[in-house]
């Protein structure tokens, strides 16, 4: 059976990794795809929103599944397209059509969805250019830290957290009225800041039944001691101490269930993957926001902990028998470390050079912004390379990921030293 994946980051890499060790998969292909893909599978270049492109490719490659990395094609409906193509209507589509990936697409109506489900998150409002005042009224009636949300996709840049009043009065405004964001900020999510310990909890669902993931916890902070500006993500861990049976056993009771109950209530055919991003408040938790796909660099962490074929978990959510599927985990824990560009989140260059590839034993390496020219492996994008590692440990995982590093090398390289520094003793 030949698959297509849409997307080129580490998520993307993870998921051919993955799907490479299914015997039920004949060839993989993905689109665009990297370098490191590359090595296991056939890139296509193809942007994944372009659909007409996709349908050729999945017509000229006997394609029998697609698996959808990224929120904006699912945003864009690529599901739907495939739904009402004759040719394409029976190629099941791993991720939501445009009904569900609204709980991505509009931080306004995934607020909306949880207040109406019954399922904890922050206090919120919502506000336009043209209920500006109001907006900055409410802010008046919080306490600091204020959080604003672009209301759609900003790129991952949609969320600001400030401490001063005046600030977010000023930024609301820029939002609203100065399109800061584009079309994502012409709605504006104001909320009350959320206390507590960040994590993340995946779930993969038919529609009617679904599997818990692993969990995992992302830094976010380009800087040491989580500082500076906010990144794509630059390492993560798997599973969370902190969450231990008992605090995921409520967010099975009052989260994961809701939800799945909830998108069938409102008639939505949700298949996909659901992120949960959380907030662990002395064990009670609330929900920061949804995605539609899998985090990344979250991915990294999670899925080489699964020992069950991932297509033939996949298998079972097109055909709405996912319950019937064997799901297990290993006990390791899992660690990576993001290398990232120099100047990355901000300017940075494409094109280096990157050495010391060849000759890793004993962690995995998914390429997250790579290429090859010249037949050699380049930089090509802000964070470029996650090294993950699996061992018995937080500390030993961490050990093995930061020694691997130590053999890579592109000019400018940067990384965080200090992954799971608040989860290690």
């Amino acid at each position: 059976m030949n698959i297509l994946i849409l997307g080129s980051g580490g998520r993307e890499h993870a998921f051919t990794y993955k799907l490479v060790q299914s015997k039920k998969v004949t060839q993989i292909f993905v689109a665009p795809g990297n370098a490191g893909t590359q090595e296991i599978a056939t890139n296509i270049n193809i942007n994944p929103t372009d659909f007409e492109a996709i349908k050729n490719a999945v017509l000229r490659h006997q394609i029998s599944m697609v698996i959808v990395g990224p929120e904006a094609p699912l945003v864009a409906g690529v599901h739907d397209f495939f739904l009402a193509d004759e040719e394409l209507k029976n190629i099941p589509v791993i991720g939501p059509k445009k009904d569900g990936a609204i709980l991505e697409g509009s931080k306004d109506f995934s607020k909306e969805f949880m207040i109406k489900h019954g399922i904890p998150t922050a206090k919120y409002k919502s506000f336009t250019q043209e209920s500006l005042e109001e907006g900055k009224l409410f802010l008046e009636t919080l306490n600091p830290p204020y959080v604003l949300k672009a209301d759609g996709l900003a790129a991952g840049k949609g969320v600001l957290i400030l401490d001063a009043l005046d600030e977010a009065k000023a930024e609301l405004e820029e939002m609203v009225s100065n399109q800061k964001f584009g079309n994502a900020s012409s709605t504006v999510v104001i909320e009350e800041f959320l206390k507590g310990i960040e994590l993340s909890v995946f779930v993969l669902t038919d529609g009617k039944s679904y599997k818990i993931l692993p969990s995992a916890k992302d830094y976010k902070r380009i800087g040491e001691g989580d500082q500076g500006l906010n990144t794509g993500g630059m390492g993560a861990i798997s599973p969370v101490p902190f969450a231990d049976q008992a605090f995921l056993n409520k967010v099975e009771e009052l989260v994961v269930k809701p939800t799945i109950l909830g998108l069938q209530k409102d008639g939505i055919d949700y298949r996909g993957f659901i992120f949960i991003g959380l907030m662990n408040d002395n064990g009670a938790p609330s929900v920061v926001e949804y995605n539609v796909r899998m985090g990344d660099p979250e991915t990294e962490v999670v899925l080489p902990r699964i020992e069950s074929d991932l297509f033939d978990l996949f298998e079972g959510v097109a055909h709405q028998n996912l319950h019937e599927k064997e799901f297990s985990v290993t006990d390791n824990i899992a660690t990576t470390v993001m290398l990232v560009s120099g100047g990355y989140p901000e300017a940075y260059e494409k094109g280096k050079l990157i050495s010391g590839l060849k000759t890793i034993k004993n962690s995995i390496v998914f390429h997250a912004g790579t290429s090859i020219k010249n037949n050699t492996v380049v930089t090509n994008g802000g964070r470029v390379i996650a090294v993950t590692s699996l061992a018995y440990s937080i500390q030993e995982a961490l050990d093995m990921s930061y020694k691997t590093i130590g053999g890579i090398y592109f000019e400018k390289m940067n990384y965080r030293k200090d992954i799971g520094f608040d989860l290690v003793d």
